[in-house]
């Protein structure tokens, strides 16, 4: 029988099942860092056990910790505690550890979800999984990631297994090509706008498409990073020549004769012909204008060009008054536009788009330009060897002459744990992936947009459409 790429990489690994219960299965990687994780390996201990792969668990540090210089002391207590356990739980169950100190391979911290990649550890058909809800940009690889609590931490740590109910699979076509200014974050908000963010519950998405085909893996990553805001458990893209040229040569992928036979069966995945889905969505990419959100959920997203949605069109009363409720939070009148509104920070970073090709966009357009003196622009890489490649290419002088603060890798101002965090009734455009009530900072208000978006707005202090800058 035609099988999805989804069913292909379940099937593989089930372990066990028994009718009507949830299916044992098979982890090939577990990622861990130190927010989610304590709580685990504290479990372990407990139980008198030990990580049961650590040769298929990989750690490191990027929620908590400060992205200002690593000269400075760390003055959150509770930082320096989640950085000091973990350090010590992967001692002691041998788990390579990726920190903020040299002895502990600073110059490969990073973000979880773009060291994963970066490192080779993130190969196509692949389970993966993480404490984190954003594991779906692994996906990207036509791997199967998904972010799992804290007791599934533990249950991956003391067995490499966990118990999953099998979701549905839904196709998420993407038809057409990007015009010059959109990119593959306005996809994702794009589509998240039309269908909502309970489209995907119970549902796997497998992006396909014209659009998602001509995208690089770091736009795939972005695409699928967000898969979760979608309500889905997951986001897959099946691999093709451009996955197996990204991860070729990295530390860990295969060498020699086992690359070859890895290609093999990595071209095997894709979904077969006539396999079917649960459900199929759709966008036209063609018809795509860089996105912004003007509410407190990633589903509440508009084009840039369009006016905020009036409550009082809204038929269901429940979705009305969310709305309502949203926009009394972030101070915004129904029907008027976003464009032109003033702001107070822009964010360039988190595992979204803190990959060196948003740098790098992000760059293209602050050379030779200045941003507005009532703003202030955090630029946050999402890895020491992103950092590193963006000083080789002299990206971090372009943002300092342009006025933006360079910093040190980390999830930053994404989840404010850290210090760097909006302050009550600011705005800030973020190329993050949430924009709950305080999520970046207690009262702070987010509009999401793309690297493009975000260094548009910076130059001139207020909501702007790139593409009348390019």
């Amino acid at each position: 029988m035609p099988k999805t790429l989804f069913q292909k990489i379940w099937d593989a690994h089930v372990v066990a099942q028994d009718p009507d219960s949830p299916a044992v299965l098979y982890i090939d990687l577990h990622l861990v860092h130190e927010v989610t994780s304590p709580q685990a390996f504290t479990g372990l201990r407990q139980r008198g056990i030990k990580a049961r792969r650590p040769d298929r668990t990989f750690a490191t540090m990027d929620h908590g910790i400060p992205t200002f210089s690593r000269d400075l002391p760390i003055v959150d207590d509770m930082v320096i505690k989640q950085i000091a356990m973990l350090e010590q739980n992967c001692r002691d169950n041998g788990i390579a550890l990726y920190g903020i100190k040299e002895s502990e391979g600073a110059a490969k911290q990073g973000i979880v979800h773009i060291i994963g990649p970066e490192l080779g550890l993130t190969q196509p058909g692949m389970t993966i999984v993480c404490g984190d809800s954003h594991t779906a940009t692994h996906g990207a690889f036509g791997a199967l990631g998904f972010g799992i609590g804290t007791s599934e931490v533990e249950m991956v740590l003391a067995t490499q297994c966990l118990l999953q109910r099998k979701p549905k699979t839904m196709e998420v076509q993407v038809t057409g090509a990007l015009k010059k200014g959109v990119s593959a974050k306005d996809i994702i908000l794009g589509i998240i706008a039309r269908y909502g963010v309970g489209a995907g519950t119970g549902y796997v998405f497998e992006y396909t498409g014209q659009a998602i085909r001509a995208m690089s893996m770091e736009a795939r990553m972005t695409v699928c990073n967000m898969s979760i805001e979608g309500g889905s458990r997951a986001g897959m893209i099946a691999p093709d020549d451009t996955t197996f040229n990204f991860v070729a040569g990295r530390e860990f992928a295969p060498k020699g004769a086992a690359w070859d036979q890895a290609v093999a069966r990595w071209r095997s995945l894709p979904t077969d012909a006539g396999a079917t889905y649960d459900a199929t969505l759709t966008l036209d990419a063609d018809a795509l204008e860089p996105m912004i959100t003007y509410g407190t959920n990633p589903g509440m997203g508009i084009g840039i060009n369009a006016p905020v949605p009036d409550p009082a069109n809204i038929a269901d009363l429940s979705q009305r008054a969310a709305l309502q409720k949203a926009l009394v939070y972030m101070g915004l009148e129904p029907g008027k536009p976003l464009l032109g509104r003033p702001i107070d920070v822009v964010f360039i970073g988190s595992c979204t788009n803190g990959r060196i090709s948003d740098l790098r966009e992000a760059a293209a357009l602050l050379k030779g330009r200045r941003v507005s003196d009532k703003v202030r622009v955090m630029v946050v890489p999402g890895s020491a060897p992103v950092k590193a490649q963006a000083e080789r290419e002299g990206l971090h002088e372009i943002f300092l002459a342009a006025g933006a603060e360079w910093r040190e890798p980390g999830c930053s101002m994404c989840i404010a744990m850290n210090g760097d965090e909006l302050r009550p009734g600011q705005y800030a455009v973020s190329t993050s992936n949430r924009n709950f009530e305080g999520r970046q900072g207690k009262g702070g208000r987010t509009f999401l947009a793309s690297p493009l978006t975000a260094a548009a707005s910076a130059i001139t202090g207020v909501v702007t459409d790139v593409r009348a800058m390019l």
